[in-house]
Parts: C-alpha cells; sequence; structure tokens
C-alpha cells in the first residue's frame, strides 16, 4: 500500500485489516478521533507506538508530553507542520522501516 490508498481507506468506517498500530493510531487521528488513536498508541508501547505517541501530543497542544513521548522514541522532537509529520511517519510504517 502507498499513501495514496492509505488516504483512500479513510472513506471507511474502519482502518484496513492488518495495518499495525501505529498506522492505526494515524488512521484514526485524521478521521478525527483523537482519543481512539490515543487509545492505539497505548497499546503500542514500542519505539514506533512511542513516535505516533508524541505526533498525537503535539496535535493536542501538549509539547511537553509531546517531547517525553519523542524522547521514548529515541527521535528528536518534530517542529514542523503536523500534516508532515503525519505523512512522513506514514509513509514510513507502510515502508516497514519502524519496527514496534
Amino acid at each position: 500500500m502507498d499513501i495514496a490508498a492509505f488516504r483512500a481507506t479513510l472513506a471507511e468506517d474502519e482502518p484496513p485489516a492488518g495495518i499495525g498500530l501505529p498506522l492505526q493510531t494515524l488512521w484514526w487521528e485524521a478521521k478525527g478521533e483523537w482519543k481512539r488513536a490515543h487509545e492505539c498508541a497505548q497499546e503500542d508501547t514500542g519505539p514506533a507506538g512511542s513516535a505516533v505517541h508524541a505526533y498525537l501530543h503535539r496535535v493536542e497542544g501538549d509539547l511537553s508530553n509531546a517531547g517525553y513521548w519523542y524522547h521514548r522514541a529515541g527521535r528528536d522532537k518534530r517542529m514542523d507542520a503536523l500534516a508532515t509529520e503525519w505523512e512522513a511517519l506514514v509513509m514510513e510504517f507502510l515502508a516497514g522501516r519502524a519496527r514496534g
């Protein structure tokens, strides 16, 4: 699946089967379901889950909490546009470069 196909699934009621928790988190957030996205992020305690958890707290505006999760993910804090980070994370996880 590429990012265009992933975006197309946002018209559905549920995320695609088998995409993993990091992509599910990003999928729910893109649908405007922050709470559901956060529940997915909390289930994934690995680096990938921490990376999307950080992103979610940036969306929420809680930069201190986001900083904590970036640190847990072993990543630098992001300061670019939220849409840019979302797209970069989706592409990373679709390419399979992140392991949770």
